[in-house]
């Protein structure tokens, strides 16, 4: 808008300056060689302009002239370009339709005109992908890695192609190359995390994920807090400073890990500090009851089976309304021979389909007092009664804690409960004769399946306790 100003008031400019030529009439004399030339100012204007402006045209002509092979290159060089971008397009395409011959055909076209541009090599490596040449598509993938647009893009495919390949030495280095150059890669970070867990270098995990502890949300913390259990139990019997301090975090982290309290519990156990070690126990106890923090809570202090008792008793508190509490006590009454105190606590849980442990407590006490018919008996129940509680991850039951996926090798916390769910029972029937409940209906028997990669063993001697007295299972 402001060039067509300018040059209308040019314009404007000279047709008043012609304008006053003509209203002036003035000669102009010009002396060449002894020559005189004469003529009016006016037309002496016009004649310069006209000269002015065939000296630019010819010089316009001599320029384009000059630069033509120039631009005979360079449209050739748009043209070949167009047609290179047109079968990038086409290929691409071509490889999300998934035909393979239709992509390879377009990658080598625009490979050999667009050589630094990187979606050329993307296509590149889908053609390559979907025709199965894998040496080619790690010569790409190499490729890319080695320039610095596409080096991250280059990492993530040779990484894929390691794992594919069942190199996890490879895959774990080129995802670590990858988070370098980007901590925020979600990818990458989850990769190096998976590859940590399965050789169990928990301190490294630990590490890797705590990047994500600012923007994860109380999940990621939840992960955090498995990993530094696991940590602390790899390290408890090597390392019990290092394992009181990663359980310590884990417990800041989440209150109700049931392995963080333990493993910190009996380490300050056995440094002389039963306040504190109790004080742990209670916390967790109250938000995730487990029969283990009870057997830990009765060792707290040398002494027999029945000041065990008497502390496990006041640690759990009321038991007619929640199992573990009833089952941590009985089985302390048990190993005190507190018949009577043992069949006390778990009379209120025996009313309704009791659990394979409950019976098995109840059998063991009857044998004990000599009713070895009523041992049978519980016995044969225990054989039919739901299952007890173990650690569950993805389905996968298992006796001992696990902090990732047995399945997905995920960071997946194995969870205390029953490996399969019941449903609800009828409400009882107001009518006497139908006053029994109908026993609830089962989703299906499940198997305790042994997972494709064994979960979390924290270096227990054996299956069946520990030395201290706490059991195996954690």
């Amino acid at each position: 808008m402001i060039k067509l100003v300018w040059r209308f008031a040019l314009l404007v400019l000279v047709a008043f300056l012609f304008a006053w030529l003509a209203d002036h009439p003035s000669t102009l004399s010009v002396h060449v060689a002894g020559r005189v030339i004469e003529t009016s100012l006016l037309v002496a204007a016009v004649i310069l302009g006209l000269a002015t402006m065939a000296m630019v045209f010819v010089w316009s002509l001599a320029k384009r002239l000059w630069h033509s092979p120039r631009d005979v290159k360079n449209y050739w060089f748009f043209r070949r370009n167009r047609k290179a971008y047109e079968s990038l397009s086409r290929g691409i395409i071509a490889a999300g339709a998934g035909d393979a011959q239709a992509a390879s055909k377009h990658a080598a076209i625009a490979e050999k005109t667009l050589i630094d541009e990187p979606l050329a090599k993307v296509l590149a490596a889908q053609a390559a992908q979907l025709r199965g040449d894998r040496p080619a598509l790690t010569r790409i993938f190499q490729d890319m890695a080695d320039h610095d647009d596409t080096r991250v893009l280059g990492l993530r495919g040779l990484f894929t192609e390691a794992r594919a390949t069942g190199d996890q030495a490879a895959a774990q280095r080129h995802a670590e190359a990858a988070l370098k150059i980007n901590p925020n890669l979600a990818w990458a970070s989850s990769a190096v995390l998976q590859l940590q867990t399965a050789r169990k270098d928990w301190t490294a995990a630990a590490i890797t994920h705590a990047r994500t502890l600012k923007h994860g949300g109380k999940d990621a913390a939840r992960q955090q807090a498995a990993l530094l259990a696991a940590e602390a139990l790899s390290l408890e019997d090597q390392n019990p400073q290092g394992a009181l301090n990663a359980a310590l975090k884990a417990h800041r982290l989440d209150p109700a890990l049931v392995p963080a309290a333990l493993v910190a519990a009996r380490a300050y156990i056995n440094d002389g500090r039963p306040r504190k070690a109790m004080a742990m126990l209670r916390d967790t106890w109250a938000l995730t009851p487990h029969p283990d923090l009870a057997e830990v809570a009765g060792h707290v202090k040398p002494g027999g089976a029945e000041p065990r008792f008497e502390r496990v008793r006041d640690f759990v508190g009321n038991t007619s309304d929640n199992v573990e509490a009833a089952f941590a006590l009985a089985r302390a009454g048990v190993a005190a021979q507190r018949w009577d105190a043992a069949r006390k606590t778990l009379e209120p849980h025996l009313v309704f389909q009791p659990q394979s442990r409950l019976c098995s407590l109840m059998a063991e006490i009857e044998e004990a007092e000599g009713d070895k018919g009523k041992a049978r008996e519980w016995l044969a129940r225990a054989l039919n009664a739901p299952r007890d509680p173990m650690w569950v991850s993805d389905g996968v039951a298992s006796h001992r804690w696990t902090a990732v996926s047995p399945v997905t090798g995920d960071i997946a916390p194995a969870e205390w409960k029953p490996p399969y769910e019941t449903m609800a029972p009828r409400p009882i029937a107001e009518d006497k004769a139908e006053a029994r409940p109908e026993p609830p209906v089962r989703l299906g028997k499940p198997i305790t399946v042994e997972p494709q990669r064994p979960p979390d063993d924290p270096g227990l001697d054996d299956e069946t306790g520990r030395s201290d007295g706490t059991v195996a299972g954690i």
